[in-house]
């Protein structure tokens, strides 16, 4: 066998099996450590999957990917969904090269297949004292369900935790630390540990559900059957996500999301006075310019700089 033949047999860069992609999928999805990263990668890799496998291709290639942009933006999908999608896809062109699937020329191709640029900034969603006041209200302490409901949504709003960190909450995670509450060692996003200090009024909600459940040890949080009786270990964050939107109907919310009780919590802490640092640090971000956009300090509509130009239209009457 020459050398020639020897190389292409080693760099096999034509039509990529299912199977070999389902291998290249998995491989990605046990390099993420984060659970939303992985559930974004993963339906984001299954949908190319089953787009490139609905008709014979010659390769997985730059041009095949291009294809597959341009459909995402004929969807009128927006420019941050379509960057998740171009990013599964070159980690999954990289676990490919890794395996001898794929052959390193051609992924410098689909790597240099750049994603879309974002015009202007979405707008967060942020809730005043007064309206998470109600929305704590919304939850009926007087009941089980009502007494983890309140926990959760203190959790959420005086604490600004995301949705995977309240679901992996053990009881042993509140200790004292500097005569003050405290979750300690809180494994977030990306890995990343930190210590976030516990509100007085956040405590007795997390000890009144844990008093009424009757937990003294494992997960915090439980899930609730329709007869009010405790079952299993443990919560989804889809359980969470029904917390919320139901809370916020009851107290008269549109459209609220469980994350923007986060970012609420950064804004009400920034209001009352609070440290950009520590504000920082409560989050768990890694950059002040991730926390800077959680308190929405680029832009506030309740004081907008053009309501005070001082301009109008002057009565004729």
């Amino acid at each position: 066998m020459t050398k020639r033949t020897s190389r292409r047999k080693r760099c096999r860069v034509q039509t990529l099996t299912l199977p070999e992609l389902d291998q290249s999928k998995t491989a990605v999805l046990n390099s993420l450590g984060s659970l939303q990263s992985r559930r974004s990668y993963r339906y984001a890799m299954e949908e190319f999957i089953q787009w490139y496998c609905s008709e014979p291709r010659l390769a997985l290639n730059r041009s095949v990917v291009l294809r597959y942009r341009l459909q995402l933006e004929g969807a009128q999908l927006a420019p941050a969904t379509i960057n998740v999608r171009l990013a599964a896809i070159r980690r999954l062109a990289y676990e490919a090269a890794d395996s001898g699937l794929l052959s390193p020329d051609l992924v410098a191709g689909i790597r240099r297949v750049k994603g879309l640029k974002r015009l202007g900034r979405r707008t967060g969603n942020w809730l005043s004292v007064q309206q998470g006041q109600l929305l704590l209200n919304a939850a009926d302490p007087g009941t089980l369900r009502g007494s983890r409901d309140a926990a959760m949504l203190a959790l959420l709003l005086g604490c600004g935790l995301r949705r995977s960190e309240l679901v992996a909450l053990d009881i042993h995670h509140f200790q004292q630390r500097e005569e003050h509450w405290a979750i300690v060692d809180l494994v977030g996003k990306g890995g990343h540990v930190r210590t976030v200090p516990v509100p007085e009024w956040v405590k007795r909600a997390v000890d009144g559900w844990a008093r009424a459940a009757g937990i003294g040890e494992g997960r915090l949080f439980r899930s609730i059957r329709k007869n009010g009786t405790l079952w299993g270990s443990g919560v989804t964050q889809n359980v969470v996500w029904y917390v919320v939107k139901g809370c916020a109907k009851r107290a008269g919310i549109d459209r609220l999301a469980p994350h923007d009780l986060r970012r609420s919590c950064a804004r009400m802490c920034h209001v009352a006075g609070g440290e950009l640092e520590q504000i920082q640090f409560l989050l768990g971000h890694a950059s002040v310019q991730t926390t800077e956009r959680y308190l929405g300090c680029k832009q506030r509509l309740s004081e907008a700089v053009n309501d005070r130009i001082g301009l109008g239209f002057q009565s004729r009457g």
